[in-house]
């Protein structure tokens, strides 16, 4: 990966076409869902790109991404799409693609085994988490083996926070809870595990403000700022973008729900000082990731 050539990193891409076929386990009516709420046209056609199509796109537009699967087996029924295969594919595409990989939590040491695995021999570089997907609280002791190997192999965490769109609109909200994605609970796991990145992923509606107080306080804390469109952003948010978090702001789209194309187009509209606009671009996650 040549990261002078490219113009930005995006470090929140899902691995989401169907990983199995036939899919009876109701992933084509959560993707439905998903796409109503997003207004994600291939989301709804079931036409949801490949990773080797997601690198593609991203190489034609000269972007890097992190890509991941989320493993939610155990709360919803479907699939997961297998770690080694989406790092496989991505280490095919290591000029654009980067891999992390996802772990349920409540897989305990057998997860901390595998998540072990996944960085020696697959060159995994970080691990997503769902908090409401997965269904648990991020400082439960139950998930700490699994944080504790990752920590240990110097991996990166990414863990959503605040709503969803998984399950919006739908009967029961698709019995995803809401209250495990408070960015509030990451503020044990960044005190516990000091030397571990954590991301919290997406502006955390509607706890915006306890995500920015976590980051501002925890140095290891940062914050993407992907799955929702940029105009939308609250003004707080902008504020600490310009100001104290300027090092800590990532660049996320939530491909494919939401496209770089329209993150980007719209990020240039809103008021971000020049001076920040390539950090949040490209140079915190040139950082973050070492690259």
């Amino acid at each position: 990966m040549n990261i002078d050539d490219l113009v930005a990193i995006d470090i929140h891409t899902h691995a989401e076409e169907p990983c199995c076929s036939p899919r009876v386990d109701g992933y084509d009516e959560f993707q439905a869902g998903l796409a109503k709420y997003f207004k994600n046209p291939a989301g709804a056609q079931g036409m949801l790109p490949t990773v080797q199509e997601t690198a593609a796109y991203y190489r034609e537009r000269k972007i890097g991404a992190v890509i991941f699967p989320v493993d939610s087996e155990r709360e919803t029924g479907f699939r997961r799409y297998e770690n080694e295969d989406v790092a496989r594919i991505a280490a095919e595409n290591s000029d654009i693609l980067i891999p992390f990989a996802s772990i349920d939590p409540a897989k305990g040491r057998k997860g901390a085994r595998e998540a072990r695995r996944l960085v020696r021999e697959f060159g995994v570089r970080g691990f997503k988490f769902h908090p409401t997907m997965q269904g648990f609280y991020p400082n439960d002791r139950s998930a700490y083996p699994l944080y504790e190997a990752i920590a240990e192999e110097g991996a990166i965490t990414l863990f959503h926070t605040g709503q969803t769109g998984v399950g919006a609109g739908m009967r029961g909200g698709m019995n995803m809870r809401l209250k495990y994605s408070n960015p509030m609970y990451l503020d044990d796991v960044a005190a516990d595990f000091p030397d571990m990145p954590i991301i919290a992923a997406h502006p955390a509606f509607p706890w915006q403000e306890e995500a920015l107080a976590v980051a501002t306080h925890k140095p290891n804390v940062y914050i993407d700022l992907s799955g929702w469109s940029p105009k939308y952003f609250p003004e707080i948010l902008v504020k600490y973008t310009n100001s104290l978090l300027k090092h800590k702001m990532l660049f996320g789209s939530d491909w494919p729900a939401i496209t770089p194309d329209r993150w980007l187009s719209d990020f240039e509209k809103i008021a971000i000082k020049d001076e920040v606009r390539p950090l949040v671009l490209k140079e915190n996650a040139r950082r973050l990731l070492q690259l």
